[in-house]
Formats: structure tokens, C-alpha cells, sequence
């Protein structure tokens, strides 16, 4: 059973009312597209329909949001892209509560139609790839966690699974991580390579090409929750470049998720944070890389299976998101030489 919740709603300006989803999906393909008319396809609208809707947003705000250029297409001028950057902050801040409760909806429906149960329970590190599988195969109940207490959930039995990643160590040797490599009561698979860095505002008009120039710039920075594996990251960056948190400015705000972090620098409340190039790109973001990590699936043996397929669909996806990659041949070989495959 598939379900999807959309967030809707509208704003009233002088009587007229301005429909908040139609109106993002629109400004977002006329930017993607650099086209009314493309659009107007892309969203199975007619032409004249969608052509209506940016005269009657435009009427309604008073001010122009697209430039039209005979031969050349359309074009959002700097009211659309920040009307489009708005919006797009606001639907990305409940993007996790959304997937939480289509999860929860598609339980309640299946119990009430006498559908098989989920497989399990996983906890898991926030990841863009990851959840897009999740979101199509729906066999295990999902919660988004940091890495550590996605580990520590499986091993104290209140996770059927975890999803952890931890930046440049070693999982094998690095607490509570390790035990889970030295313990046949658990499977562990690495599900692929994704590439961190720092996201920036988009021309990266600040000049940040490292973690020193956060502080030699002043630029506000947002911060993952303490507990995340990217939190934890950048903290050891900072510990290598003798670095204090105090000099970061805005290292105390906080975000739950990669998409959160990247729509509030879009919005220009903060000049950078860090995450992964797939969502940088995504925001139309500047993107500095620090460094590739590995993404790691673990399990009790009895979801051997349901790992066995989210790889696999995992596999299949890295392509569409730049800066991940699948392990290579070599790669696969030194983990099953490892004994992690179990």
C-alpha cells in the first residue's frame, strides 16, 4: 500500500486567496524549465491555464514574478526565485514529518484491511537516497535519528535495523559502532558512497573553500543536531584545524535533516551548512566537498531479505543523486574478506 501526504493551504492577500502548492510546483517548473509552456506539461496543465495563474499571482501580490522573453522562454525574476525559495523552506521543514506519518497512515490502513505487517522497526541517520527507497518499498517501519542512536536503538532491541553513517572513521573500531561488525547477531552492508561538504549560498559569494574560512569570513553557519553523524563530523574538522565551536558563527542553530539545513541557507538566514551534494544541487546551492563517506545498513539476520532489497533499489538510484556512488568490485571484495558479510 502506497501513501502520500501533501501539504497544502493558502495565503489571503487583500481578499484573494494565492493556493501554496499549484503556486510552488509552478514557479519550480518554470525555473527548472525556463518555460511557461514547459511547465504547463510538466504539471499536465494547458497553457492558457498556467499562463492564468502567474497573471493572477502577479495581480494579487502586485508585482511581477516572471520575465517573459519573446523566442527565449520564461524566466523567474528575483521576487519568483525568492517567492520559489520561500515556499520550498516552509514544505521541506515538514518533509520529515510527512514521510513519518505516511508511514504511520499506511500501517493503521493495512491493519484495518487485514494487510501483512511491516517487516520492522528501523531507526536511521537522515539520508535523501535512503528515504526515497523507503518511500517506495514500505516494508519496515522508519524513524529518523542520528547515527548513534540508530545503532544504539538496534542494539538495545528497540530497532529492528539501523542506518548510521560516521564521516571519516572507521565504523569497525569506533564505539558503539564496532560492535555491530563483531557480533553474528547482526548483518551489516555498506549501501554506498556519498559525498559531504559544506553547502553555501548559491556563487558562493563569501569565497568558502574550507572549514577556516567559516570562521575567517564570519559567515552564519547552521549546524546539524548534536548526535548526528555529519554533526559529529564537523566537530572532528574543526578539532583538526584548532578550531573552537565559539568562533562558528550560528554553530547553536540547529536542523534535523540535510533538506532543513539547505532551506534556510537558500532563504539567506544562514551562508552555509554541511551536508551532502545531492540536496545542495537540489536548493541551487554552491557546494564545497570536505570529504566521502560510506552509508551503512544494519540488521538482525531475520531482515536479511529487506536489507538484501534496499540495497539493490539503493544501487539503482545513486545515479540520480550526484555525489553518490555504489561500491565497486574491490570494494565488495575487501568487505566480504572483512567478514562483515554475514
Amino acid at each position: 500500500m502506497r501513501v502520500e501526504l501533501r501539504l497544502s493551504g493558502f495565503v489571503l492577500v487583500s481578499g484573494e486567496k494565492i493556493a501554496l502548492s499549484r503556486t510552488y510546483a509552478l514557479l519550480d517548473g518554470i525555473r527548472n524549465d525556463q518555460s511557461i509552456r514547459g511547465a504547463a506539461d510538466r504539471l499536465g496543465l494547458s497553457y492558457r491555464s498556467a499562463w492564468d495563474h502567474v497573471l493572477n499571482l502577479e495581480k494579487t501580490i502586485g508585482r511581477p514574478v516572471a520575465i517573459k522573453t519573446k523566442g527565449h522562454g520564461s524566466a523567474l525574476n528575483q521576487l519568483g526565485n525568492a517567492l520559489l525559495v520561500a515556499l520550498n523552506e516552509t514544505f521541506s521543514s515538514f518533509e520529515v514529518a510527512l514521510l513519518r506519518e505516511e508511514h504511520a497512515l499506511a500501517m493503521r490502513l493495512e491493519a484495518l484491511l487485514e494487510k501483512a505487517p511491516v517487516s520492522g522497526r528501523l531507526a536511521l541517520s537522515n539520508d535523501p537516497l535512503l528515504m526515497s527507497v523507503l518511500g517506495e518499498i514500505r516494508l519496515v517501519e522508519a524513524t529518523v535519528v542520528g547515527s548513534r542512536e540508530a545503532v544504539e536503538c538496534l542494539l538495545a532491541g528497540r530497532a529492528e535495523a539501523a542506518g548510521f553513517h560516521v564521516g571519516d572513521l572507521d565504523p569497525r573500531s569506533t564505539p558503539p559502532f564496532d560492535l555491530l561488525f563483531h557480533d553474528r547477531r547482526y548483518i551489516v552492508r555498506p549501501l554506498f558512497y556519498r559525498e559531504q561538504g559544506l553547502m553555501l549560498a548559491a556563487g558562493n559569494p563569501l569565497s568558502i573553500f574550507s572549514v577556516k574560512d567559516l570562521t575567517r569570513t564570519g559567515a552564519r553557519f547552521v549546524n546539524r543536531q548534536p548526535g548526528s553523524g555529519t554533526r559529529q563530523w564537523f566537530d572532528r574538522l574543526l578539532k583538526q584545524d584548532d578550531l573552537s565551536p565559539s568562533g562558528v558563527v550560528g554553530y547553536d542553530q540547529e536542523e534535523f535533516t540535510h533538506q532543513a539545513v539547505a532551506a534556510v541557507i537558500a532563504s539567506g538566514a544562514a551562508d552555509a551548512g554541511m551536508g551532502v551534494r545531492a540536496v545542495a544541487e537540489r536548493f541551487g546551492l554552491a557546494f564545497t566537498a570536505l570529504g566521502r563517506e560510506v552509508y551503512y545498513i544494519a540488521a538482525q539476520p531475520d531482515l536479511s531479505d529487506v536489507v538484501d532489497l534496499v540495497c539493490s533499489r539503493a544501487a539503482a538510484k545513486c545515479e540520480a543523486f550526484p555525489g553518490y556512488a555504489v561500491l565497486t568490485p574491490t570494494d565488495e571484495h575487501q568487505w566480504y574478506r572483512s567478514g562483515c558479510y554475514r
